[in-house]
Protein backbone atom coordinates (compact mmCIF):
# COMPACT_ATOMS: atom_id res chain seq x y z
CA UNK A 1 0.00 0.00 0.00
CA UNK A 2 2.86 2.47 0.68
CA UNK A 3 3.99 1.81 -2.45
CA UNK A 4 0.84 2.80 -4.16
CA UNK A 5 1.00 6.14 -2.31
CA UNK A 6 4.43 7.38 -3.26
CA UNK A 7 3.60 6.28 -6.94
CA UNK A 8 0.46 8.10 -7.10
CA UNK A 9 2.25 11.54 -6.24
CA UNK A 10 5.04 11.35 -8.72
CA UNK A 11 2.80 10.53 -11.73
CA UNK A 12 0.73 13.77 -11.05
CA UNK A 13 3.80 15.69 -10.41
CA UNK A 14 5.09 14.76 -13.64
CA UNK A 15 1.98 15.60 -15.59
CA UNK A 16 2.66 19.25 -15.10
CA UNK A 17 6.22 19.53 -16.25
CA UNK A 18 5.07 17.67 -19.59
CA UNK A 19 2.26 20.24 -20.57
CA UNK A 20 3.82 23.62 -19.42
CA UNK A 21 5.22 25.49 -21.84
CA UNK A 22 8.42 26.46 -21.95
CA UNK A 23 8.03 28.92 -24.70
CA UNK A 24 9.65 26.99 -27.42
CA UNK A 25 6.42 24.90 -28.74
CA UNK A 26 5.39 26.35 -32.45
CA UNK A 27 1.81 25.77 -33.12
CA UNK A 28 1.09 24.10 -36.18
CA UNK A 29 -1.96 23.29 -38.69
CA UNK A 30 -4.55 20.99 -36.87
CA UNK A 31 -3.29 21.61 -34.05
CA UNK A 32 -6.16 21.95 -30.68
CA UNK A 33 -6.31 24.90 -28.83
CA UNK A 34 -8.26 26.15 -25.82
CA UNK A 35 -8.45 30.28 -25.76
CA UNK A 36 -9.93 31.61 -22.75
CA UNK A 37 -10.27 35.38 -22.54
CA UNK A 38 -11.05 35.85 -18.62
CA UNK A 39 -14.92 37.28 -17.85
CA UNK A 40 -15.70 36.83 -21.54
CA UNK A 41 -16.99 33.08 -21.68
CA UNK A 42 -18.70 34.26 -25.27
CA UNK A 43 -15.28 34.57 -26.35
CA UNK A 44 -13.31 31.72 -24.51
CA UNK A 45 -13.92 28.15 -26.82
CA UNK A 46 -11.87 25.01 -27.61
CA UNK A 47 -10.47 25.60 -31.49
CA UNK A 48 -8.23 23.66 -33.99
CA UNK A 49 -6.14 25.32 -36.38
CA UNK A 50 -7.15 24.97 -39.93
CA UNK A 51 -5.07 23.87 -42.65
CA UNK A 52 -4.40 27.58 -43.87
CA UNK A 53 -2.63 28.18 -40.31
CA UNK A 54 -5.60 30.54 -38.75
CA UNK A 55 -8.33 30.53 -36.28
CA UNK A 56 -11.45 32.21 -36.24
CA UNK A 57 -12.57 34.07 -33.34
CA UNK A 58 -15.72 36.05 -32.61
CA UNK A 59 -14.99 40.03 -32.95
CA UNK A 60 -11.32 40.17 -34.36
CA UNK A 61 -11.82 37.13 -37.03
CA UNK A 62 -8.97 35.57 -38.47
CA UNK A 63 -5.93 35.21 -36.53
CA UNK A 64 -2.43 33.50 -37.65
CA UNK A 65 -1.82 30.50 -35.36
CA UNK A 66 0.70 28.54 -36.89
CA UNK A 67 4.59 29.78 -36.48
CA UNK A 68 3.77 31.36 -32.99
CA UNK A 69 4.74 30.13 -29.64
CA UNK A 70 1.16 29.98 -27.52
CA UNK A 71 2.54 33.65 -25.66
CA UNK A 72 2.76 35.24 -29.03
CA UNK A 73 -0.71 34.53 -29.83
CA UNK A 74 -1.97 34.95 -26.38
CA UNK A 75 -0.57 38.82 -27.01
CA UNK A 76 -1.63 39.15 -30.40
CA UNK A 77 -5.46 37.97 -29.59
CA UNK A 78 -5.22 40.17 -26.73
CA UNK A 79 -3.77 43.22 -28.79
CA UNK A 80 -6.83 42.66 -31.49
CA UNK A 81 -9.45 42.62 -28.25
CA UNK A 82 -8.23 45.55 -26.77
CA UNK A 83 -10.83 47.24 -29.27
CA UNK A 84 -13.75 45.84 -27.55
CA UNK A 85 -12.72 45.19 -23.68
CA UNK A 86 -10.47 46.96 -21.65
CA UNK A 87 -7.49 45.15 -20.47
CA UNK A 88 -8.25 41.55 -22.11
CA UNK A 89 -6.69 38.54 -20.36
CA UNK A 90 -6.22 35.79 -23.03
CA UNK A 91 -4.96 32.36 -22.43
CA UNK A 92 -3.87 29.98 -24.84
CA UNK A 93 -3.25 26.31 -24.32
CA UNK A 94 -2.44 23.57 -26.66
CA UNK A 95 -4.64 20.73 -26.06
CA UNK A 96 -3.45 18.42 -29.11
CA UNK A 97 -0.71 17.98 -30.98
CA UNK A 98 -1.77 17.27 -34.39
CA UNK A 99 0.82 18.93 -36.68
CA UNK A 100 3.84 16.76 -35.43
CA UNK A 101 3.58 14.16 -37.43
CA UNK A 102 6.04 11.32 -39.36
CA UNK A 103 5.23 8.65 -42.08
CA UNK A 104 5.64 4.84 -42.23
CA UNK A 105 5.48 3.33 -45.32
CA UNK A 106 6.22 -0.46 -46.24
CA UNK A 107 5.75 -3.48 -45.22
CA UNK A 108 3.59 -2.72 -42.24
CA UNK A 109 -0.08 -3.43 -41.35
CA UNK A 110 -1.23 0.47 -42.07
CA UNK A 111 0.77 2.94 -43.39
CA UNK A 112 0.05 6.11 -43.64
CA UNK A 113 0.92 9.49 -41.57
CA UNK A 114 0.75 9.27 -37.46
CA UNK A 115 1.15 11.64 -34.57
CA UNK A 116 4.33 11.67 -33.18
CA UNK A 117 2.23 12.32 -29.69
CA UNK A 118 1.33 8.56 -30.29
CA UNK A 119 4.91 6.94 -31.37
CA UNK A 120 7.73 9.07 -30.45
CA UNK A 121 10.41 6.06 -31.37
CA UNK A 122 11.05 3.61 -34.28
CA UNK A 123 9.63 0.46 -32.36
CA UNK A 124 6.44 2.59 -31.33
CA UNK A 125 5.69 3.65 -34.78
CA UNK A 126 6.04 0.29 -35.93
CA UNK A 127 3.57 -0.69 -33.61
CA UNK A 128 1.03 2.10 -34.21
CA UNK A 129 1.24 0.88 -37.56
CA UNK A 130 0.06 -2.56 -36.69
CA UNK A 131 3.12 -4.20 -36.57
CA UNK A 132 5.33 -5.78 -39.36
CA UNK A 133 4.32 -7.93 -42.34
CA UNK A 134 5.23 -11.40 -43.23
CA UNK A 135 7.72 -10.42 -46.09
CA UNK A 136 9.19 -7.30 -44.27
CA UNK A 137 13.52 -7.01 -44.43
CA UNK A 138 13.76 -6.41 -40.38
CA UNK A 139 16.92 -6.03 -41.06
CA UNK A 140 17.21 -3.22 -43.61
CA UNK A 141 14.53 -0.46 -42.18
CA UNK A 142 15.96 2.80 -42.15
CA UNK A 143 14.36 6.59 -41.45
CA UNK A 144 14.90 9.30 -43.94
CA UNK A 145 15.06 12.58 -41.97
CA UNK A 146 15.04 16.11 -43.27
CA UNK A 147 18.19 18.32 -42.45
CA UNK A 148 18.17 22.15 -42.49
CA UNK A 149 19.33 22.82 -45.72
CA UNK A 150 17.50 20.42 -47.58
CA UNK A 151 19.59 17.21 -47.93
CA UNK A 152 18.47 14.12 -45.86
CA UNK A 153 19.99 11.68 -44.09
CA UNK A 154 19.36 7.70 -43.72
CA UNK A 155 19.45 6.38 -40.68
CA UNK A 156 19.42 2.24 -40.09
CA UNK A 157 17.39 0.37 -37.96
CA UNK A 158 17.62 -3.28 -37.04
CA UNK A 159 14.64 -4.63 -35.77
CA UNK A 160 16.09 -8.64 -35.47
CA UNK A 161 18.50 -7.21 -33.63
CA UNK A 162 16.65 -4.63 -31.57
CA UNK A 163 14.44 -7.47 -30.39
CA UNK A 164 17.47 -9.23 -29.16
CA UNK A 165 18.47 -6.75 -26.96
CA UNK A 166 21.26 -5.50 -28.61
CA UNK A 167 21.90 -2.04 -30.37
CA UNK A 168 18.93 -0.46 -28.47
CA UNK A 169 20.54 2.71 -29.09
CA UNK A 170 19.09 2.36 -32.66
CA UNK A 171 15.04 2.88 -31.40
CA UNK A 172 15.79 6.43 -31.90
CA UNK A 173 13.45 9.26 -31.44
CA UNK A 174 11.66 10.25 -33.97
CA UNK A 175 10.98 13.84 -35.73
CA UNK A 176 8.62 15.70 -37.12
CA UNK A 177 8.62 14.86 -40.94
CA UNK A 178 10.88 11.64 -40.85
CA UNK A 179 9.70 8.77 -42.46
CA UNK A 180 10.02 5.10 -41.73
CA UNK A 181 10.59 3.17 -43.96
CA UNK A 182 10.38 -0.91 -43.81
CA UNK A 183 11.24 -2.65 -47.36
Amino acid sequence: MPTTVTSSPVQSSALPAKTSDDGSFIIGDDDGLAISVWKEPDLSRTIQVRSDGKISLPLIGEVQATGRTPLQLEQDISTKLQNYIAKPEVTVMVTQINSKKFNILGQVARPGSYSLSVAPTVMDAIAAAGGLRDFAKQKNIYILRQKAGGNESRITFNYKEFIKGKDLNQNIKLEPHDTVVVP
